[in-house]
């Protein structure tokens, strides 16, 4: 929890007490639905929470922005990111059922308001949303061509509309369809751990 503070200090009493509360929660539905690799749950804080606080050091979302995380999981980087950004709406997607009742579960206990959860497959969610985003779950190319019909045309932020996603390792080739649209945005020049030194998150403008 200290990591937390220690790269956004400013949050609220009701903040911080959200943040607390995560390692218990997914420490307990760990055991019972394992949506996090056994070996990594005492990592939460570094590899999963303030990995997906990351997207934040690029976007600052503004109110009744709408985003999509697709592929959440057991709520990464949703959950974090709906906690940072109380009145941006959250929209959690999984094809896997069982994940998706760890995230609503899991956000329920800390009475998040601003996340809804879907379980179905990426190309079944028509909404429209401001910004998808998500933690490397497909190669890029493939991410866009699900989720272009998901973007709105309608814009509310400093960035244009697009996909932010959360990669690591060397990305030149798989950004290479979409390199003019595409800004790389290196976590290590943001976070000091070790962890970071090859993590990235990837902005795609995209024109629904």
């Amino acid at each position: 929890m200290e990591l937390i503070l220690k790269y956004f200090p400013r949050l609220t009493e009701k903040q911080k007490e959200q943040f607390a509360a995560l390692y218990d929660l997914y420490t307990d539905w760990n055991s019972k639905i394992n949506v996090i690799s056994r070996k990594d749950i005492t990592n939460l804080y570094e590899h999963h929470v303030l990995h997906s606080l990351g997207i934040a050091k690029v976007i600052n979302f503004t109110p009744s922005t709408h985003v999509m995380d697709l592929g959440t999981g057991g709520g990464f980087p949703g959950i974090p990111l709906a906690i940072l950004f109380p009145e941006t709406n959250f929209h959690l997607v999984d094809s896997i059922g069982k994940k998706v009742k760890v995230a609503t579960e899991v956000a329920g206990a800390i009475g998040l308001t601003n996340v809804t959860f879907r379980h179905c497959r990426a190309e079944e969610e028509k909404e429209k949303f401001d910004f998808v985003v998500s933690r490397a779950v497909m190669p890029l190319g493939d991410l866009i061509k699900i989720i272009r019909k998901n973007i709105s045309q309608e814009q509310h932020n400093a960035l244009p509309n697009g996909l932010i996603c959360l990669k690591g390792g060397e990305l030149g080739q798989e950004t290479m369809p979409v390199k003019h649209k595409t800004v790389i945005y290196d976590l290590k020049e943001e976070f000091d751990e070790d962890f970071f030194e090859t993590k990235k998150v990837v902005y795609v403008t995209i024109n629904g």
